[in-house]
């Protein structure tokens, strides 16, 4: 049998605006990988944002306002093909057919299941099941390639591990998929550094999104963790917020955090901190604006996701049509 040919995939959920989180540690590697591969594929997981309450009007406006995000940061719809997962045939059939094989044993081991669990007193089947479905996401396209952060490599382990069991019980040809760990740093909370930045932290002022205002980006930089240790230097242990955002100044820049420190050793923080806050104006101003712009557009917006899932249904029709007639349901 021919070698598959190198596909890359990745998913992310809609939860609205990105946050530079997003934006520093997945899309702006997503946006370089359109030109080291020449088969790319980029999903908006809107089935996965179920696995926790969502109201169905903001649900709805989200996968919409994340479409608009990746498009300005340089999604490119000639390079990759972006769609939205519920409107592609055939991930949840292939899902079925992945927890018939997966064991309860196994998807209790996984970290993100322990911790999850913990901050729901109802945890839904959904969530104790969506490794499954993440991993159907990526065989249903027979992905070689996924980039994923370090919190979510066990759940691409266990995809590894289904499709061996797959391929073995079924005689298939799942490709096994290799991980591409992003160089983009973990961007922590603006407010509480030991914590990462989130969408659901309820303090706006933890995180920056890529269309806050200039007046917003200053004011949050502003009031972001500091401590009494005079000067700029990088130690995440003894100065975890000054070094949060050295690494935030590092990732926009496109140096190093080393290289950083240097440039800012005669600062002092009132004047580091606004520093930054220039360099992020700077670099999120077209971003915002063209986020604006694609937003207005909610037709341009569907027909986008549109060409997207056409594109992405061919792969799955032809994979879903395989797998029927190995596991004898054709």
């Amino acid at each position: 049998m021919a070698e598959q040919k190198p596909r890359v995939l990745s998913g992310i959920q809609p939860t609205g605006i990105p946050h530079i989180g997003n934006y520093l540690g997945a899309i702006k590697n997503w946006v370089q990988l359109q030109d080291q591969f020449d088969d790319v594929l980029y999903t908006i997981v809107d089935l996965h944002a179920l696995t926790v309450p969502n109201d169905p009007k903001t649900l709805r406006e989200n996968i919409y306002k994340m479409a608009a995000s990746l498009l300005a940061c340089g999604i490119d719809t000639n390079k990759s093909i972006l769609f939205q997962q519920s409107q592609v045939p055939h991930h949840t059939d292939l899902a079925w057919l992945l927890g018939c094989i997966c064991t309860l044993p196994r998807l209790q081991h996984l970290p993100q299941w322990k911790e999850k669990s913990k901050t729901s007193e109802n945890p839904g089947i959904g969530l104790f099941t969506y490794p499954i479905l993440q991993a159907a996401d990526i065989l249903i396209y027979r992905a070689t390639h996924v980039p994923v952060g370090e919190d979510q490599i066990h759940h691409l382990e266990l995809t590894r591990d289904l499709a061996k069991i797959f391929n073995n019980k079924f005689n298939f040809n799942f490709p096994r998929p290799k991980d591409i760990m992003g160089e983009g740093p973990r961007i922590k909370s603006l407010r509480n550094p030991s914590a990462k930045m989130s969408k659901s932290d309820v303090n706006p002022k933890s995180r920056i999104e890529i269309t806050d205002t200039p007046d917003q980006i200053v004011d949050k930089i502003g009031k972001s963790h500091s401590d009494s240790i005079p000067g700029i230097s990088y130690d995440p242990d003894s100065r975890p917020g000054i070094s949060n955002l050295l690494q935030i100044h590092a990732a926009f820049t496109n140096e190093t955090v080393e290289n950083v420190c240097e440039q800012c050793i005669s600062l002092n923080k009132v004047q580091y901190k606004t520093k930054l806050s220039d360099i992020i104006v700077e670099c999120l101003g077209p971003i915002r604006q063209e986020t604006e712009r694609i937003l207005s557009d909610r037709h341009y917006l569907d027909t986008v996701l549109g060409k997207g899932k056409e594109k992405a249904a061919v792969i799955t029709e032809n994979t879903w049509k395989e797998v029927q007639n190995s596991v004898g349901l054709l």
